[in-house]
């Protein structure tokens, strides 16, 4: 029996994408094994938000290639469709596809010729789409549901419309079919995923109707809303999160990228920073408990030390529970990129770890007002004897239990900080 390894880098959309393709393999033939074990077929699926992340899809490529030297190397994804003649000049890789085909890719093993690659990069076509699933691998307790894909907004400093192609949604009966198999299978929480969701239309049907009809799924308990665009969101969504007979949960991420409208404006962002505030403001008084985090770009073309600052005392003043905190990165063929005033990197570098320091305050601070209160956890597979989970709104907890707890929930009481997590002991 042939076997596959995997590794995904980056968003969640990846990570479920990669699951479905795995789930192809297996049913043909393929046994999955973890990347860094010996395999027949190798298959990376890549990201491309930052040099960092092309640098490190060419560290994984090169690494699973020297651990199996005669097996046959994929590479698929974003950096395969913007970065594969990188990819193309590195010994060992046989298939490079991007987004447009990469779900197809067992129709390319095997298919090398002449020691050189076969690139795969057809344009990504702006069509709706449906996405085929068999559904027998067993997904852990949380699942991702692909609902979208691509995005029309165009910010100056990001590549993914070029690499993801734009805004499409997926075909509204196919995801409710995969949505009520999944619930089938006993998936505790589902997670909606994509690059622009909120923008999702299918039919007829918004982001809106869509979580209602999933709402609607006997047997769903948990329904979770992954980075969402601050423009996108429906305020309808709030008396949702607050409704405990609803399975959508008191959690938002919503990218901020800076707080100046200056820099959200050479950023082409859709919004000015008091719109901004004014929305996430509303939601946490709107919906009790709910954690609001946000992504932050530091170090864009032409953003002074006083921008900066103002970003980190907007961050500071206003509901966020946490930040991942970025260092702007120059991409090929974005109009950011193309700037005179780039900062050094040393300086973006200084910014990103400076803010990242406050974010840790903001993540503590959160976490500290639940000291001592009895939440719910959704549980996960253990660690060592330790079993971690999720509240409602995001507050990952661990706890030591020798009642197995895979996928079930259970009252917690709150009683330290760890880290980047807290402790509790289950009460029922």
């Amino acid at each position: 029996m042939l076997r596959a390894s995997f590794y995904t880098l980056g968003c969640r959309l990846n990570q479920y994408e990669t699951k479905v393709i795995q789930d192809h393999l297996e049913q043909a033939g393929y046994t999955i094994v973890p990347y860094g074990e010996e395999a027949d077929l190798g298959i990376i699926n890549t990201c491309t938000v930052t040099r960092e992340a092309d640098a490190k899809c060419r560290n994984m490529i090169r690494k699973f290639i020297r651990r199996n030297p005669d097996a046959f190397t994929v590479v698929i994804g974003c950096y395969s469709q913007s970065g594969y003649k990188e990819i193309a000049s590195i010994p060992g890789v046989d298939v490079i596809i991007g987004n447009q085909d990469k779900m197809n890719v067992l129709k390319y093993v095997g298919t090398r010729k002449n020691d050189v690659p076969v690139i795969i990069r057809e344009r990504i076509s702006r069509d709706d789409f449906t996405m085929s699933f068999v559904g027998e691998l067993p997904f852990e307790n949380r699942a991702n549901l692909k609902i979208q894909d691509g995005c029309d907004f165009m910010c100056s400093f990001c590549i993914i419309p070029y690499v993801r192609g734009r805004a499409r949604s997926r075909d509204f009966d196919n995801l409710m079919e995969e949505a009520r198999t999944l619930v089938s299978r006993g998936i505790g929480e589902m997670v909606l995923t994509g690059v622009n969701i909120g923008t999702y239309d299918s039919g007829g049907r918004d982001m809106l109707a869509l979580v209602d009809e999933l709402n609607a799924i006997n047997g769903l308990n948990r329904l979770r809303i992954s980075s969402i665009e601050p423009t996108t969101i429906p305020e309808a969504l709030f008396e949702r999160m607050r409704d405990p007979d609803h399975a959508l949960l008191p959690y938002l991420h919503i990218p901020l990228q800076a707080g100046t409208d200056k820099v959200l404006s050479d950023m082409k962002r859709r919004y000015d920073l008091g719109a901004f505030l004014e929305f996430i403001n509303k939601a946490h008084a709107a919906v009790p408990g709910i954690c609001i985090g946000t992504d932050i770009m530091v170090g864009f073309p032409g953003e002074t030390r006083e921008n900066f600052e103002h970003t980190c005392k907007i961050f500071l003043e206003n509901p966020f529970a946490y930040s991942h905190v970025f260092a702007y990165s120059e991409r090929e063929g974005t109009p950011a990129a193309r700037r005179a005033d780039q900062i050094p990197v040393n300086e973006r570098n200084r910014r990103c770890n400076e803010l990242r320091r406050l974010s840790a305050k903001k993540r503590f601070d959160f976490m500290e007002s639940y000291l001592g209160k009895t939440v719910e956890v959704l549980f996960e597979k253990p660690r060592e004897d330790r079993w971690p989970g999720y509240t409602d709104n995001f507050i990952r907890v661990v706890v030591s239990s020798e009642e197995p707890l895979l996928n079930k929930t259970r009252k917690v009481r709150l009683k330290n900080i760890a880290a980047d997590y807290m402790e509790g002991d289950v009460l029922s």
